[in-house]
């Protein structure tokens, strides 16, 4: 599927100063070390494309969310792993925006990489100020802006949205590729489809469950939010964590699938847990028992599917040609109860028929932990978490929407 705006592969930016947003915002360890690198990577071809044209590249990205300037959140340990996965210096600057920015900018040679520091430690970020956008472009001598920030382009901050009004503003690889994998799954999909859909909120995922309904072959509801589904039904669920108030939305999800599918059928179309992994506590050491739906007691936490789900989902997905997987299916970062997870990642990783595409950001924490080959088992793990699903939903992203056109 092509894409509908300019990139870095279309305008002349040889040899130019370039402003490029990228998505840094990394887990961190309790020492303020990086957990998990998987966005710093999935930037790297950007910015090397950019130093093989002789760009002088300005990176500019956020961490975190910081309430003003917070050292425990600046972007200096993020340059230090961005240098070493580019195999050259990158120099960083403690400051966004104003005469340090712009001498370190003016004494770097073409070929260079200066990276500034969190966009979030300035007010004018999230409010979108022209200001400040205004300030970013001037003080970093930018010719060009690259949008590699896939992550934030569902907000209209000012470095994704009031930047594009001060420079000719173009896509990086990473959000091309983004944009065409996810589009292209939405809009053109090998069937048979399957959806696997957990997180905690169906209001959060109601207009994506939506968009599956007219696409998808089979939808499976998991995690907190198939508890929610399995209360809608008068199943008892315990102690388990649900979200409540959500009967009328249920029913929309129910209305629009028995239009396509018929009632008869709706069970068979969306899919929930007939059994289930419960605990009576929510810990590491917490023994798992599998019980059935009708079986879920009083002081029962539902923290997994269970077996019989399990052998279900994958038989399902091993038919399948597309799999698109958003949210884990129990709380996979207790090990008993990561069964669900760790059996949907190895079905999709070893059948290579399946184009499978992994979003949410608890989902890719869990497959990038799970993957020796840290997402390359999967055709594509994105690195938006909202973004993917918005876009997934069919809706449109300010900081995609306001790069220049093709």
């Amino acid at each position: 599927m092509s894409f509908f705006k300019q990139t870095i592969a279309t305008v002349p930016l040889d040899g130019q100063t370039v402003l490029l947003r990228a998505d840094y915002n990394v887990p961190l360890e309790e020492d303020g070390t990086i957990a998990d690198d998987f966005r710093i990577r999935a930037s790297v071809p950007t910015v090397q494309a950019l130093l093989d044209r002789g760009c002088k590249v300005v990176i500019i990205s956020h961490l975190g969310r910081p309430k003003g300037r917070d050292p425990k959140l600046s972007l200096e340990p993020v340059a230090t792993r961005l240098a070493e996965l580019l195999g050259q210096p990158v120099r960083f600057v403690d400051q966004t925006v104003g005469d340090k920015v712009a001498m370190a900018v003016k004494k770097a040679p073409n070929r260079s990489v200066i990276m500034l520091e969190n966009l979030r430690f300035y007010a004018g970020e999230e409010a979108n100020e022209m200001g400040f956008a205004k300030q970013l472009a001037t003080d970093s001598g930018a010719r060009y802006f690259v949008q590699d920030g896939f992550g934030v382009v569902h907000r209209a901050h000012a470095s994704t949205s009031a930047i594009t009004l001060m420079l000719p503003s173009v896509a990086g690889l990473l959000l091309e590729r983004e944009y065409t994998t996810i589009t292209s799954v939405m809009k053109t999909p090998e069937h048979p489809l399957v959806a696997v859909l957990g997180g905690a909120k169906v209001s959060d995922k109601i207009s994506v469950i939506e968009a599956f309904i007219k696409i998808a072959n089979k939808i499976i509801i998991t995690g907190v939010m198939a508890n929610t589904f399995l209360a809608y039904k008068k199943q008892p669920t315990g102690k388990s964590k649900l979200e409540p108030d959500q009967e009328a939305v249920i029913d929309s999800i129910y209305e629009a699938a028995k239009k396509r599918e018929g009632i008869d059928t709706i069970d068979d179309f969306i899919i929930l847990p007939q059994d289930v992994a419960v605990g009576r506590t929510v810990d590491k050491d917490e023994p798992r028992r599998n019980v059935s739906i009708n079986d879920v007691a009083p002081d029962d936490i539902i923290l997994d599917i269970g077996d019989e789900s399990i052998e279900r989902m994958v038989g399902l997905v091993e038919k399948s040609k597309t799999v698109v997987w958003s949210g884990t299916l129990g709380m996979a970062e207790l090990p008993n109860f990561a069964h669900g997870s760790a059996r949907l990642a190895l079905t999709m990783a070893t059948n290579p028929q399946i184009t499978s595409v992994v979003g949410g950001g608890d989902t890719v924490d869990f497959v990038l932990g799970w993957d020796a080959r840290h997402g390359d088992s999967f055709t594509h793990v994105s690195t938006g978490g909202s973004a993917s699903l918005e876009l997934m939903a069919g809706q449109k992203l300010p900081g995609i929407e306001s790069l220049l056109d093709a």
